[in-house]
């Protein structure tokens, strides 16, 4: 931010004092400055000419205010911060604070931290229950069920969940997002995870010393949403030492869990029980069953319905 003295390097020596004075003027006009002056009745005259420095920026900084261009390309000299003039020692001194967009911006950057997202596109850790189009009676009672959900949450204490299954592109993703975000502004911290890729990125895991702490990472969240399970290609080391593991721990840990799927619970089953061994085993068929008993006992079931989304 230029000082007055900056200001007036365009001037000859002679025009000096007179442009001095022409620009004290318009800065104890301003609006601003006068409003600090009046609230200020102690300041004398010297004060007031040994600070004149300190208003002039309080004006022109305030001015950007005035004429606010957001807060991305805020001209401040803190950007989003506004001058506020003080007393120190009898002296006149500029402190910042910050401004009503900044305030918002680090509201948001802080609810923001309470969603972690393992391999999903941001937009859907961006999305409200505002944005939900509830546009047929399927999506009305999805909707009414996660926001019960919200309102009654409580890691820890109960490890209820959602199972929210149905076609592609009605919005079960969306629906979870709107979830997530609801549970921020409550300060309640929420993992996202696409599952197949999830999957994947375990095993891959394995090699590079990282699996342990990856699916630590995942199971110790308070609230979990496991998005398009189903559609990762089931094996049986995902079924038991992953998918079976992490549900273990969650049920004994009262933490909950939230599901999105294609497949309904009993399409479900079907899809645990044939791995890439080929057919399917009575012992993978009890396996599975162990499973969906889980998430059945634990997980209130969404059916949503509707046309796809994605097609329009």
């Amino acid at each position: 931010m230029d000082s007055i003295k900056q200001s007036f390097r365009q001037f000859s020596n002679e025009r000096f004092e007179q442009r001095f004075a022409e620009i004290k003027r318009e800065v104890l006009d301003d609006r601003h400055v006068r409003s600090f002056l009046n609230s200020n009745p102690g300041l004398t005259k010297e004060q007031t000419e040994n600070g004149i420095n300190e208003l002039y920026q309080y004006k022109e900084q305030w001015k950007n205010c005035d004429y606010c261009p957001g807060l991305d390309e805020c001209p401040n000299l803190m950007s989003g911060y506004q001058p506020v003039p003080a007393l120190y020692r009898g002296e006149i001194q500029l402190e910042y604070k910050p401004c009503l967009l900044k305030k918002k911006e680090d509201e948001r950057r802080r609810q923001a931290s309470f969603v972690q997202s393992l391999y999903i596109p941001k937009e859907m850790t961006e999305v409200t229950f505002d944005d939900f189009h509830e546009d047929n009676p399927s999506r009305i009672e999805a909707c009414t069920k996660a926001m019960a959900f919200c309102a009654d949450v409580n890691p820890g204490e109960d490890g209820q969940g959602l199972y929210i299954h149905g076609p592609f592109g009605v919005g079960k993703s969306f629906l979870v997002g709107a979830i997530a975000n609801y549970l921020a502004e409550a300060e309640t911290s929420t993992m996202i995870v696409y599952a197949p890729d999830f999957f994947r990125e375990l095993k891959n895991g394995i090699s590079d010393g990282s699996y342990q702490d990856k699916l630590n990472l995942v199971k110790q969240a308070q609230v979990l949403i496991l998005d398009d399970i189903g559609a990762e290609t089931m094996s049986n080391w995902v079924r038991d030492d992953i998918l079976g593991a992490l549900l273990q721990f969650r049920m004994m840990e009262k933490l909950p869990t939230i599901f999105t799927s294609n497949f309904n619970l009993d399409e479900l089953e079907i899809h645990l029980s044939s791995t890439q061994r080929g057919g399917v085993e009575r012992v993978d068929q009890l396996k599975a069953k162990r499973i969906l008993e889980r998430i059945r006992h634990l997980n209130k079931v969404i059916d949503m319905k509707g046309e796809n989304k994605r097609e329009k």
